[in-house]
């Protein structure tokens, strides 16, 4: 299947219901005009896909930032595909950049404005990869959709059948 060609941005937004194993769940062209629309849609559709709170969050933040780095560095439009693969959700940001080299996964300078977009979108998911395609760059993060487990705690002590010391004891 051919990928989609991220400079046309004219093609539909395509939002299927989510449901088992569900495959693609979104296909949204953006440009700079429709950066803020295409998060909107994509929290909903992370929501939809029964993620929240923070693990929400930060999905929406990384993939936000892929987005916002296809439109200052591929090229200036992309496409987001979001796919639910049984238990895991995929999205992948797919831009017509010309630039096929640097692609720093690192964290930049302090002093150094802009540069952890990249950065932030692994460490927000853990996990990032790139691929360089002739015609650009495709960009994707996967998080789980499983439940997560409940954290293990340590029961307290229960010291209400201990005896008591006696007097004179201390």
């Amino acid at each position: 299947m051919a990928k989609p060609d991220p400079s046309d941005i004219s093609g539909p937004t395509v939002r299927t219901a989510i449901s088992g194993s569900a495959g693609m769940v979104l296909r949204q062209p953006f440009d700079a005009a429709t950066v803020t629309a295409a998060r909107h849609l994509l929290a909903s559709t992370v929501a939809e896909a029964g993620l929240t709170g923070d693990s929400a969050d930060d999905v929406v933040l990384a993939v936000n930032e892929l987005v916002t780095n296809a439109v200052r560095h591929g090229g200036g439009t992309g496409v987001l595909e979001v796919r639910v693969l049984d238990d895991v959700l995929v999205c992948e940001v797919i831009d017509s950049g010309t630039r096929a080299d640097g692609l720093p996964v690192r964290l930049s300078a302090v002093d150094v404005p802009g540069g952890r977009g990249l950065w932030l979108a692994h460490h927000l998911t853990g996990t990032l990869v790139l691929t360089r395609r002739p015609d650009g760059v495709t960009a994707s993060v996967t998080v789980c959709l499983c439940p997560e487990p409940p954290s293990a705690t340590v029961p307290a002590e229960d010291n209400s059948a201990a005896p008591e010391p006696a007097k004179g004891d201390s």
